[in-house]
């Protein structure tokens, strides 16, 4: 298995809210590993170091390993909870992760070639991105840090789908196993401004009328006097 971070914690006992309190005061965050046929286990993470890696993408889609007094397990990431007003983390859900074993994870989707894309570039589309990340089912060693779209190809009204996208081998999409093949991303055509539409039609239409109402008094200037 391919390990991006490390963390080190400690068992704890203590539990309830003032225990968690009493750890938050001391700069810990309190956390709960569970998964596989083991007991869910207590553990306190260093705040600290928690707050240097909670901003990495990668943090939520990798394997992470926590050190608990010697023994290491290797987790994913399934729940971070902060603090509402304040930037701190109040407390952290890790599961278990085996060989042997497939994991659901989601993974950040990387759009490649957006700009440069036919459909924005050469016809003024815009991009609307459905879908940040998607969920893949895979064993822990088939697990890639994100799913790619290369949007180099794609004109106005094109979409990718679920279905469309290039996975490594072994990982698949669950959604897909269910029949739910929804879109990812969109280049739309651009947006008409009704409103606008209108006023150039009316414009267009004024300026003929104006045009014979000006002929009016010249063919009249024309008209021979009365003797």
């Amino acid at each position: 298995m391919r390990i991006v971070f490390e963390l080190s914690a400690e068992p704890r006992n203590d539990q309830g809210k003032g225990a968690s309190r009493r750890l938050r005061h001391a700069g810990k965050v309190p956390a709960i590993v569970y998964g596989g046929s083991a007991a869910p286990a207590n553990i306190s993470l260093s705040h600290q170091k928690l707050l240097l890696v909670i901003d990495n993408q990668k943090f939520y889609s990798t394997i992470v390993n926590v050190d608990v007094a010697g023994t290491k397990q290797a987790v994913i990431v399934k729940d971070v909870q902060m603090h509402p007003a304040k930037n701190a983390v109040v407390h952290v859900d890790l599961l278990r992760v085996f060989e042997d074993q497939p994991l659901r994870v989601h993974l950040p989707i990387r759009f490649l070639n957006e700009a440069t894309s036919p459909g924005v570039k050469l016809q003024g589309g815009t991009v609307s991105h459905v879908r940040s990340d998607i969920e893949i089912q895979c064993l822990p060693k088939d697990l890639p840090e994100s799913v790619e779209v290369d949007m180099g190809q794609m004109s106005i009204n094109a979409s990718v789908k679920l279905s469309d996208l290039k996975l490594p081998a072994g990982v698949t999409i669950p959604e897909l196993v269910h029949g739910h093949d929804a879109p990812v991303v969109v280049i739309n055509a651009p947006r008409v401004d009704k409103e606008a539409e209108a006023e150039a039609a009316a414009a267009a239409e004024a300026k003929p009328a104006a045009g014979k109402a000006a002929a009016k008094p010249a063919a009249a200037a024309k008209a021979p006097a009365k003797k």
